[in-house]
Order: C-alpha cells, then sequence, then structure tokens
C-alpha cells in the first residue's frame, strides 16, 4: 500500500485537485511558535503537497458558519517525513498553520498516518483560527482486515454533505469506527450521532482502563507481599469486567 492508494480512496473531484507543493518558509511563518519548531519543519519535511481544496465551488457542499468556527474549505494534504522524524508535533504544527480544516496523509518510516482536527475562531487573536480539541489521527495498515472497508468509506461522495463541517466530522466518524475495529474485528460506520458518541466515550474508556491494567500488573509482578499482590490481582480482574462492558459500545 501507498499513499497514493489512500489519496484515490477519497475519490478526490478533478475540480477540486491542486496539487501544488507547500513551501516551508509559509510553514514556518505561520505556524512554527518556537525555533525548535522551525527547526523540525525544516529539518523533519520532505515534501508537503496541497493536493486538493474542498470548497462549494469544486465539490457543492454548502460553506459552514456559526459564532465560534468558519468551513469555507477543507484542504487535503500529502506529508513525507524525513527518516528518524517524529511525527506528532509537525502534525500540530500543519493543522495550526493551514487557516482551514485538514485532511493530512502523512507518510513516514512506519507506514502513513491520517489526520483530522476541527478549528475554531481565537478568543485572544481576531481573525485567527485555533484547534478546537484535540488532534484525530489514525495508523493505516494493509495489515488490518477492515483497512480496506475503512479506505472505501473516505471517498468524499459518501460523506454527509449537508456542509462542509458536516462531512469533515464525517470522515472523524470513520476514524473512530476503525479505531473500534483493531478492537472488535469489524468495521462499522455508527448508525446514527448517539451511537457515534457512545463510541468515542467507549474508546476513550478503553484506553484509559487498558493503561491502568497495564500499571497495575506491573505492580503486581513487582511485588513482594502476598496480601498486596492478591489485592492488585483483584484490581486488575475488576477494570478488566469494565473493559469487558465497554466493548458493546465499539
Amino acid at each position: 500500500m501507498t499513499a497514493a492508494t489512500v489519496i484515490a480512496a477519497l475519490g478526490l473531484p478533478a475540480d477540486a485537485r491542486v496539487d501544488q507543493r507547500v513551501p516551508k518558509k509559509l510553514l514556518v511563518e505561520n505556524g512554527a511558535p518556537t525555533a525548535a519548531d522551525k527547526r523540525q519543519i525544516n529539518d523533519g519535511i520532505e515534501e508537503l503537497l496541497w493536493l486538493a481544496a474542498l470548497k462549494p465551488a469544486t465539490i457543492g457542499v454548502p460553506a459552514y458558519r456559526d459564532d465560534t468556527r468558519e468551513y469555507l474549505e477543507i484542504a487535503v494534504l500529502s506529508l513525507t517525513l524525513r527518516a528518524e522524524t517524529k511525527a506528532s508535533r509537525l502534525t500540530e504544527l500543519i493543522h495550526r498553520a493551514i487557516p482551514y480544516p485538514v485532511f493530512l496523509i502523512l507518510s513516514h518510516q512506519g507506514g502513513f498516518t491520517l489526520s483530522l482536527a476541527h478549528l475554531r475562531w481565537s478568543q485572544g487573536q481576531s481573525g485567527q483560527t485555533v484547534l478546537d480539541g484535540s488532534l484525530v489521527t489514525t495508523d493505516v495498515t494493509a495489515e488490518n482486515p477492515a483497512t480496506s472497508d475503512f479506505l472505501s468509506s473516505l471517498n468524499v461522495a459518501v460523506q454527509p454533505h449537508q456542509h462542509l463541517q458536516a462531512l469533515y466530522h464525517g470522515w472523524m466518524e470513520r476514524f473512530e469506527a476503525y479505531a473500534a475495529a483493531r478492537l472488535t474485528g469489524r468495521f462499522t460506520p455508527a448508525a446514527d450521532a448517539l451511537a457515534s458518541d457512545r463510541r468515542r466515550a467507549a474508546l476513550v474508556d478503553h484506553e484509559c482502563l487498558t493503561r491502568e491494567i497495564a500499571i497495575l500488573r506491573a505492580s503486581a509482578a513487582k511485588e513482594t507481599q502476598l496480601n498486596r499482590r492478591v489485592e492488585l490481582n483483584l484490581q486488575v480482574k475488576e477494570l478488566e469486567s469494565r473493559l469487558a462492558e465497554t466493548a458493546i459500545h465499539l
């Protein structure tokens, strides 16, 4: 699987294609608040391409505006990193630097990572946008049996078309369904907003519980006092039971 496979899965309309290289200077000037960030951009990025501009004139989906945000366009970008570059900070910098919500296809040594992030108006700087919540990312692997269904679900034509924010949020829900598929073995997009909210909460709970269980198991393995070890193992059993309950909503 290559980045071209992911790009093809989006079904980007010809009228929306841009296919232009984004200069590093643009990112440095607009999305690098520190000297370390500037170095990461200059040293870590091999190539950044602006693949497409999804807007009312190119895909026939209305823009979206409310008191806190404005979705006039969605930018589809392809980022190739140099070897040994850490992706997390660069991903965030790109979402911050581009004044539109971004669908980012990130190519790195480990494979491919897709990234989304909602934007809202900054409360402190008029006319500026900031991230609205955390990045939503997913690693795409050919080994995952749900990958084919996941990629097929990303096509622009099958996303919600009420407005651009709904379309963008549709992608986020597909990301969440793919994350759930890694745990359940099946890719099933949420039937409605309520099911999507339940799945999102279940994914957060699953991650937290899994982390707590790992910590308790490590502590139990090191514990020399029998009573304390039994207590820790009982806590693990309780958390494992709660973990199983979260699977109902995945």
